[in-house]
């Protein structure tokens, strides 16, 4: 370690395999939290870039609990937080409309970071609890189309971590690794991130791994596609901005997908959405998200043809009806 922060005053850059072992070695309790700490400064001051962050998703996966979903070839649909935007839980809510849809879920979540219902909350509010036995996973998603990862669960090396997280008060590398590290290694995923600056770095990032990946950004500042402005779709192949209007939906205010003051606030306007009763801009969020991730699994179809699948999966109800087949099993 001393020599890593040595060379990083120096201004040189750190290797993916050299950041592995680290984390390796944190969670074998090899290191001072004063020395973490530096660390952790050191490269936020340097600059967060693909290396850094593949090597604390290989240490935190190689020392944390693998989850085995195969042959299914799931979804992760996630958000990286730290909008400071408070939505209620719209990926959470996406997930269930592409369930209803008859795609196969992997949901990686926690508690909130920056609003007031993060996605282990608004589940847990309604009776879940959260499984780490392989078997159980695997029914729900068989049986319901959706499984859910709660992270403390399974990143055994974060723990060790969140003290000096905690003490440094300021966002860190470990702030960006959460879609990183889903301990069944999805198929696909669909990641929601707050800047462009992110959108280049995940983007750089995921493309070192086997993953087939969406990037979406609304350009307004939202780690999803909000509705409240034009947006940025970014895949292994291709990257395009869109508006809205392109898709036929009208332009959402701030304030009409605002999660509310508590998470009993959140939670009452994701059950509204299942339950096809929310408002037209709750919907509304909820589909244009869900559609875009059965985009990136079926990308010979149309944009069109993925609204007009999510939106039957609401309307329907079968989104509600994987929702309570979900909480029934995890209950």
């Amino acid at each position: 370690m001393k020599s890593l922060l040595s060379r990083l005053i120096a201004g040189e850059y750190t290797k993916r395999e050299e950041i592995k072992q680290v984390m390796i070695g944190i969670t074998e309790e090899k290191y001072p939290a004063a020395q973490i700490a530096a660390l952790l400064m050191a490269l936020q001051i340097k600059g967060i870039t693909p290396d850094v962050l593949l090597g604390f998703r290989d240490g935190l996966l190689q020392t944390g609990v693998p989850v085995n979903l195969e042959p299914y070839k799931v979804i992760d649909i996630v958000g990286t937080g730290g909008d400071c935007k408070n939505t209620f839980n719209i990926s959470t809510c996406a997930c269930f409309v592409v369930a209803g849809a008859g795609y196969k879920v992997a949901k990686h979540g926690n508690y909130a970071a920056s609003s007031v219902s993060g996605a282990s909350s608004v589940l847990e509010n309604h009776g879940v609890k959260f499984q780490k036995e392989e078997a159980k996973l695997r029914q729900s998603l068989e049986e319901c189309n959706f499984t859910y990862l709660h992270a403390p669960f399974f990143a055994y090396g974060m723990k060790f971590v969140g003290p000096i997280r905690k003490a440094l008060a300021i966002p860190t590398c470990f702030n960006l690794l959460g879609p990183l590290v889903n301990p069944c290694r999805p198929t696909y995923q669909l990641l929601g991130v707050a800047t462009l600056g992110q959108v280049r770095l995940y983007h750089n990032t995921l493309s070192q791994i086997d993953v087939k990946y969406g990037i979406v950004n609304s350009i307004d500042g939202y780690d999803e596609i909000s509705g409240t402005s034009d947006f940025k779709f970014q895949t292994r192949e291709r990257e395009l901005v869109r508006a809205p209007e392109d898709l036929g939906f009208a332009r959402i205010h701030p304030e009409e997908i605002y999660g509310g003051s508590t998470a009993l606030e959140a939670m009452k306007i994701f059950d509204d959405v299942l339950n096809n009763r929310g408002t037209d801009s709750q919907k509304n969020v909820v589909i244009i998200n869900a559609a875009y991730a059965i985009k990136l699994m079926e990308p010979e179809h149309d944009i069109n043809e993925c609204i007009a699948i999510a939106r039957e999966s609401v309307e329907s109800g079968k989104a509600l009806a994987a929702f309570n087949k979900f909480v029934k099993l995890n209950s």
